[in-house]
């Protein structure tokens, strides 16, 4: 019998892969964290062993802790840092760089040229995003003109490009299957998400090779098989999605206006447009949400992007020392009535949407003697909540230009949604409720669902979304005036950040 379903969900900080049942419930999780490397400020780089490393023991471990066997997994589905991108060698599979990391800001001068040379409305109207370094596109052109030789290895069509997904199922086939899935591909800022193919006038600019880019397929797709050595049997790779993505379908966002927002290293509001993809006015991005049959129709979101959410929690656990573990930020949020009019803007590696400022860097205004670690992690808490707000301020403005999509209710998810301060502050700012699953691991859900839907483990998306249960739901408790005063000093606050880094 094939009951189960692995999902495998390489993350920024940590790899981890969960077995999941029929019911769409965990049965086993296994986790490791990491190194994130810093060569220069700025800069994030993987690499790209670890990564595999960290994701091949994690696939072991979670199967042992289960107490199953490699035969009784249905299908394998993947989920993974976008944008992150990895170059190898065709012919042996070594990686030919560290991966560069999607929070990392190298060509932040390059896509200025980009913006100069006139390419921001060509590369918005393909590929329904902005001209940033967040994305893959110039983190590729990056390597081929830095590394020795990698131009001349991949004009001959020995180096191959992939984000984390192409990458592991590149090892994970042993070699044989060189592949994205489309949603990964949507994010690379070298695909046209109309076209539904890689851009040749965005690859000729950036002077990127066709051969080094990987087939794209839909999101849940009987790729090909593992091979039988990995983990003991030759299961199918049927699924991939761009965490965001995964977290969306993971979420059963599948009518148009459902939105949910993941609380991870960054934070990510994505709202399910349907077929239509609405070009965004306010700095979100267009992307593709999934496709799940190869002629079938693309399903469109709006997004967008917060480039440091849960990662400022980690920064006062690593980086400060303030605190010794996660889960003591809610109890210490709760020991002060407020901020005493802190605001900690945690643009790190510079700001996201709406913004789009690669040059913001981290800033903490309103300190005074009386601010104690108490405050700081507080305010560390709300400034997570406060961008979530910059994001449903510009989704807002977008979708009442089409006439719907009107948010009723949030959807989270990601390991900081289990913070129930965090949960209810983000309620209250927004005035909307936020709901919290059952399952708050739909990261890796709407992966096994996308695999397990391929190879028909589950019928379709009637009995995937009957499986959805609230767990907790936070109703608005704040006065529209207090919230608009909080909001407003955020956004002071944000202008002092803003640039901070242009020389």
């Amino acid at each position: 019998m094939t009951d189960y379903i692995l999902a495998l969900d390489q993350g920024t900080s940590s790899s981890r892969a969960i077995v999941f049942d029929r019911n769409g419930r965990i049965v086993s999780v296994s986790q490791k964290e990491f190194p994130q490397l810093y060569p220069q400020p700025g800069w994030v780089e993987h690499d790209p062993e670890t990564i595999w490393d960290s994701q091949l023991g994690t696939a072991r471990q979670a199967l042992s802790t289960a107490g199953i066997k490699s035969t009784q997994l249905a299908a394998i589905g993947i989920t993974n840092q976008r944008e992150t991108v990895v170059v190898w060698d065709r012919q042996t599979g070594v990686p030919l760089h560290n991966a560069i990391v999607w929070q990392c800001r190298r060509t932040a001068a390059m896509c200025d040229q980009l913006r100069a040379d006139g390419w921001v409305d060509p590369i918005r109207d393909k590929t329904g995003l902005v001209v940033d370094a967040y994305f893959s596109g110039t983190k590729l052109a990056w390597l081929l003109d830095n590394v020795p030789g990698l131009r001349e290895q991949a004009e001959r069509g020995d180096a191959l490009f992939g984000t984390i997904d192409s990458f592991l199922i590149w090892r994970l086939s042993g070699g044989r299957l060189h592949v994205s899935d489309i949603t990964n591909a949507s994010r690379t800022m070298l695909f046209n998400i109309r076209a539904l193919d890689w851009d040749d006038d965005i690859l000729a600019k950036l002077r990127i090779p066709r051969g080094m880019l990987p087939e794209v397929l839909p999101s849940s797709h009987v790729y090909g098989r593992a091979k039988a050595d990995l983990l003991g049997a030759s299961v199918p790779i049927a699924g991939a999605a761009g965490d965001q993505q995964a977290a969306l379908f993971g979420q059963t966002c599948f009518a148009p206006g459902q939105a949910k927002n993941t609380y991870g290293t960054g934070g990510f509001l994505l709202l399910d447009t349907g077929d239509q993809a609405v070009a965004s006015e306010q700095g979100l991005l267009t992307t593709i949400a999934w496709q799940l049959d190869e002629n079938g129709p693309v399903t469109y979101a709006l997004e967008g992007s917060v480039f440091i959410a849960g990662a400022v929690v980690q920064w006062l656990r690593d980086g400060l020392g303030i605190i010794d573990s996660a889960a003591d930020t809610e109890a210490l949020a709760r020991q002060v009535v407020d901020t005493g009019g802190v605001y900690f803007v945690p643009a790190f590696v510079g700001l996201g949407a709406p913004f789009w400022d690669p040059y913001a860097r981290g800033t903490i205004v309103g300190l005074t003697q009386g601010t104690g670690r108490r405050h700081l992690v507080r305010a560390a808490l709300e400034g997570i909540c406060y961008q979530s707000r910059d994001l449903l301020e510009a989704m807002t403005a977008d979708a009442a230009s089409t006439g719907s999509l009107r948010l009723q209710a949030l959807r989270a998810d990601g390991g900081a949604a289990s913070n129930d301060f965090l949960m209810q502050f983000q309620a209250d700012i927004l005035g909307v409720p936020v709901q919290r699953p059952a399952v708050t691991e739909t990261t890796a859900l709407g992966a096994a669902y996308l695999a397990g839907l391929a190879v028909g483990y589950w019928s379709g998306l009637d009995e995937v979304a009957g499986q959805w249960r609230v767990d907790a739901e936070f109703l608005p408790a704040m006065s529209s005036d207090q919230r608009d005063s909080l909001y407003a000093g955020w956004q002071r606050a944000v202008e002092r950040a803003r640039g901070w880094a242009r020389s």
